[in-house]
């Protein structure tokens, strides 16, 4: 049982987890405050003495990653979020967008060490790290958490097959990260040369899909793969175990599943956007809206790990679209809703010719389908979109539970 988990915290019981991270809260929030403009200017009106439950921590209002760049544009680096100056940082990465985030100074900074263990890497693993380790930071988190556990890391990045393949049948490592098709790529380019990467054992895979088609791939192969969900604002956020029945949520943050455009949490099993909150000393992130679609899978993991589990990733929750050089945002569903507290789930449908900009089609839960309801709810829209369309009012559970609120059904023409 010792060698099962990485540490106590992951097996205590969920009312202690639960009482330990809401403990937290208001030191975090009053610490970001204090040190980090850019928190104290996005908070303000927050008291962080009275944030000490998920109600409370609901009402804070999220900071969305794709906000990121523009807040750092107006105040470089790090936005004003974080608690201490660029010099005091051991790194400094840049990630699409542009987004530049900060690493800290201490061991395995980013998390990913518990993720690995739960993946079966232990000490004297040697890991081919193919994670990019030029300006993003996702060769430097996997390789902290690698170096934490007591492996041996090849710092390999993700340099063309033909050399890795090289020095994996040199080196011969026993575990391998990175993206998922990358190692699917290595395993071509092994066959085709003719040369054995037999020695690697098991994988943990983060930044796109591990398919089961690919999972079945790589065990055919002999390699036992994991998968992990990190951002780089946060580090790790949740985790695969050896059952695959979900991620379990790291033990350094603080999971909610909302409403896309609401922040409002949903139902467990219900799918809406992941939204995290990081206990980070340095560079704090509070209920920071990913982007990402996912939900929560109740009851505790068969492994014994007894934090929240989610379903990893299933879509992309900021859906705008652009009709007629308007954009439309799920932000305003959730206006409509609010105005509207009789309306349960939205869908906002894009239709007609995409030569012509389309037309809007909004269906809405409700258990009072009533055509004045329509009425008044289709004057909502336009209002606050400037588009006309049509509303349409379904009884309640007839929308699909995928997290799509606006598709964009336009055909090409």
């Amino acid at each position: 049982m010792a060698g099962s988990y990485y540490d106590n915290l992951e097996i205590r019981e969920p009312q202690a987890r639960e009482a330990a991270q809401l403990n937290l809260l208001p030191d975090l929030i009053r610490r970001a405050v204090e040190l980090a403009p850019g928190w104290a200017r996005h908070l303000k009106g927050i008291d962080p003495a009275e944030v000490t439950s998920r109600e409370a921590l609901a009402a804070v209002p999220v900071l969305r990653k794709s906000s990121l760049s523009a807040l750092q544009a107006r105040r470089p680096p790090f936005g004003g979020l974080a608690t201490a100056e660029a010099g005091a940082m051991a790194r400094i990465f840049m990630s699409p967008g542009p987004i530049f985030e900060p690493e800290g100074v201490g061991r395995d900074w980013w998390r990913s060490a518990r993720a690995l263990h739960a993946a079966g890497f232990r000490k004297g693993d040697v890991v081919h790290n193919t994670f990019s380790y030029h300006l993003t930071p996702g060769g430097w988190i996997m390789d902290a958490g690698a170096r934490a556990l007591g492996c041996t890391v090849i710092p390999a990045g993700p340099a063309n097959p033909e050399l890795q393949i090289e020095a994996i049948a040199q080196l011969r490592p026993t575990a391998y990260l990175g993206v998922p098709e990358h190692l699917k790529a290595l395993l071509e380019a092994a066959r085709e040369a003719r040369r054995s990467v037999a020695s690697i054992r098991r994988a943990l895979v983060s930044g796109g899909v591990l398919t089961s088609a690919l999972r079945e791939e790589y065990k055919a192969n002999g390699i036992d793969a994991f998968q992990a969900y990190a951002t780089a604002d946060v580090g790790i956020i949740a985790y695969e175990s050896a059952p695959r029945d979900g991620l379990v949520v790291d033990e350094g943050v603080l999971v909610e599943i909302v409403r896309p455009g609401t922040g409002e949490p949903v139902s467990d099993g219900e799918i809406g956007e992941v939204v995290v909150t990081s206990f980070n000393r340095d560079y704090p992130m509070i209920r920071l809206a990913t982007g990402d679609l996912s939900a929560v899978i109740p009851g505790p993991s068969p492994c014994g790990r007894t934090n929240m589990r989610i379903k990893g990733w299933l879509g992309r929750a900021d859906q705008a679209t652009s009709i007629s050089g308007v954009v439309v945002n799920p932000e305003q569903l959730a206006a409509i809703g609010r105005r509207h507290p009789e309306l349960g789930r939205m869908r906002l449908a894009v239709r007609g010719e995409a030569a012509h900009d389309g037309a809007l089609a909004l269906e809405a839960e409700t258990a009072h389908p009533e055509s004045a309801l329509a009425d008044r709810v289709a004057a909502t829209l336009g209002q606050l979109t400037g588009l006309p369309g049509k509303v349409r009012l379904v009884n309640p559970g007839a929308l699909p539970d995928d997290g799509v609120l606006i598709a964009d059904e336009r055909k090409a023409g």
